[in-house]
């Protein structure tokens, strides 16, 4: 495919923008080549600038599980936009949406909405130190929560041993207040709360890790972590920015029969606009400005256009019958893909859950960011251009999960089948 106004644009980009970009992960580094660009979306599909059409499986990185451009949503910001932008005033939409975040999240008694997931998980960990008194935290080696200083942390020499940083410009000292674990380990979970249980203000994690690709707890492993924090008196913060109301109308924490103190939400919530949220128990959040001592503040928190797409896809979502078709096409995306692969001799996991999936390169389980990297990137590669060659579009790393929509049909897996098979048979 002749994609010359992409590479012109590109250029273009790299003059203005670092890397040519405005999030790293689209710039292709990871998968080798340039992006394209893209001139609309509706439904499952995108079309590029250069007039290709393309199936698209990233879905805005997962907000769009009704699929682009969904006519209620559009609607619904079109009436919004209508009646202003923006205010910086209190105005009834933030109340509903609100009101809806806790009439379906069973842990969320009270909730404040901001305009990112970083900015969520950012505040999440302020007001759980505040609470709680005390300043250590603790994350999971391949649990993304955004760009924030204290999460920007990656392992260090041992389970006990606090993490360094993982980007130029986060002082060791951010670093010094952030314990690393391995994801789906009980010893070192046992370990760490052993050493530093008292000292813990919260735990944050992804219940489904979805930012190393996609993998799922083992039994028990968060009920563990659910006892030691109540033990101990620990904050604990489920990341739900990409699991929320993805996974179900309570989300992960739904799914596992978790209830975490804090939650933190994106995405979905903001039907494809900026958008981000935190809530939980009614005794930590009043520790919040303007009634506690925590101070979390923004002028376009509730902004009228992303409370409208909100509510729009959250309408649509709230009788249930969407989850259950996502569901009927994982299932057919999965048996697909590992049926194709096992046709074709190519040792791939194919790990899914609901509308959520990832293809890792490798012939062994994946339970954990160290198994995960274990997997044949070069080979990932080589799959996800002979897919866009295709009309494919997946995610462009190994390390991301892909995503179903409602705008999918069972016609478009089959296609996407029939074209990883033949793709599989040239690695």
């Amino acid at each position: 495919m002749n994609r010359a106004r992409s590479d012109a644009l590109f250029a273009e980009a790299l003059k203005y923008l670092p890397g040519g970009v405005n999030s790293p992960v689209r710039a292709f580094r990871a998968v080798g080549g340039q992006p394209f660009f893209v001139d609309r979306a509706a439904g499952a599909r995108v079309w590029t600038v250069d007039g290709e059409e393309l199936l698209d499986y990233v879905g805005t990185w997962g907000p769009a599980i009704l699929g682009h451009a969904h006519p209620g949503t559009i609607a619904a910001v079109k009436a919004a936009a209508e009646r202003g932008t923006s205010f910086g005033i209190p105005n009834p939409l933030e109340v509903e949406l609100a009101r809806r975040l806790c009439t379906q999240v069973p842990s969320v008694q009270k909730v404040r909405l901001c305009n990112s997931g970083t900015e969520a998980c950012m505040a999440a960990i302020r007001l759980a130190r505040g609470f709680t008194g005390r300043d250590t935290i603790l994350k999971f080696d391949g649990c993304y929560h955004g760009h924030g200083d204290s999460l920007l942390v990656k392992a260090g020499s041992g389970a006990l041993t606090f993490g360094h940083p993982d980007s130029a410009g986060v002082p060791a000292d951010f670093a010094r207040h952030t314990l690393v674990l391995p994801f789906n380990d009980p010893e070192a979970l046992r370990a760490v709360f052993a050493a530093h249980g008292r000292e813990l203000a919260a735990v944050i994690l992804e219940l489904v890790p979805a930012n190393a690709g996609l993998y799922l707890p083992r039994p028990g492993f968060l009920e563990l972590l659910r006892q030691l924090c109540t033990e101990h008196g620990t904050v604990l913060i489920a990341d739900e920015v990409m699991t929320g109301f993805r996974l179900g109308l309570a989300g992960a924490q739904g799914l596992y029969g978790l209830t975490p103190d804090l939650s933190t939400f994106g995405k979905i919530i903001g039907g494809g606009l900026p958008v981000g949220a935190f809530g939980g128990r009614a005794d930590i959040m009043d520790h919040l400005a303007p009634v506690g001592p925590v101070y979390q503040a923004g002028t376009l928190s509730g902004n009228p256009l992303a409370m409208a797409a909100g509510l729009a896809a959250l309408e649509a979502l709230e009788n249930g019958r969407a989850y259950e078709y996502l569901e009927s096409l994982g299932r057919q995306l999965e048996a697909g893909l590992t049926e194709a692969a096992r046709t074709a001799g190519v040792a791939v996991r194919f790990q899914r859950l609901g509308s959520m999936f990832c293809t890792y390169f490798t012939d062994a389980p994946v339970w954990n960011l160290a198994d995960a990297l274990r997997a044949d990137r070069a080979k990932f590669a080589r799959f996800f251009h002979g897919m866009l060659e295709r009309g494919i579009y997946l995610a462009p790393s190994q390390f991301e999960a892909g995503f179903l929509s409602t705008a999918h049909t069972p016609a478009d897996i089959e296609r996407t089948v029939r074209a990883a098979a033949e793709v599989f048979k040239t690695l």
